[in-house]
């Protein structure tokens, strides 16, 4: 038998991966989701969700938000799957060496671009700049064209560096509740289509 038969017989015996396979970890931004956001709402769907809590949600410290994440993955049971939105994407990413579980996946909505200096507020500077090693995890990153925290193109170019599969929201803002973004279904569909895809680590 070749070496490519037995990898194809393999792969079929590879189960995709369902909600509870995974501790799915959401991972708000700035501020925190409110209860109408599309993290909220999908956390209380999903039956292996948890939030990432922080100490302090408007003055956010990367050195605290980064060790949140880390030990959320760290504390995890099963294959993590992040889904994070906005500043929650930054420490998430700044948070992967400390990685000690395995992340199946991860979900990016509306990083921000904290490397530039007119972001406000201006602390969310500290949580830059991106690493531009791609990432040892299949990920996602969906971006807006008129997000107010990062221009259309350094969102496509991040995640070109990421090697994550990058998809176009359109004008859509922030993809957060005040951009019309609460119950979010086409979101729903693409997260539940990215879970069928990933296998176990």
């Amino acid at each position: 038998m070749s070496d490519r038969v037995a990898a194809g017989k393999a792969a079929r015996y590879i189960r995709a991966m369902k909600v509870k396979d995974a501790d799915i970890l959401i991972v708000p931004g700035y501020t925190n989701s409110g209860p109408e956001h599309w993290q909220t709402r999908w956390q209380s769907k999903l039956s292996t969700a948890r939030r990432v809590e922080q100490a302090e949600w408007t003055k956010p410290v990367r050195e605290e938000w980064t060790a949140s994440v880390a030990n959320a993955v760290n504390e995890a049971e099963r294959p993590v799957v992040l889904v994070a939105h906005s500043l929650g994407v930054a420490a998430a990413v700044q948070a992967i060496p400390q990685f000690r579980k395995p992340v199946a996946g991860a979900f990016f909505v509306a990083p921000p671009d904290v490397a530039n200096p007119e972001i406000r507020p201006r602390h969310l500077m500290t949580f830059g700049p991106y690493s531009r090693d791609p990432l040892p995890f299949p990920s996602i990153v969906i971006a807006s064209r008129n997000d107010p925290f990062c221009a259309f193109e350094v969102a496509e170019d991040i995640a070109a560096a990421w090697g994550s599969l990058f998809i176009d929201a359109g004008e859509a803002g922030h993809l957060n509740h005040d951009a019309g973004f609460g119950p979010w279904p086409e979101g729903s569909m693409t997260f539940a289509k990215f879970l069928t895809e990933l296998k176990q680590p």
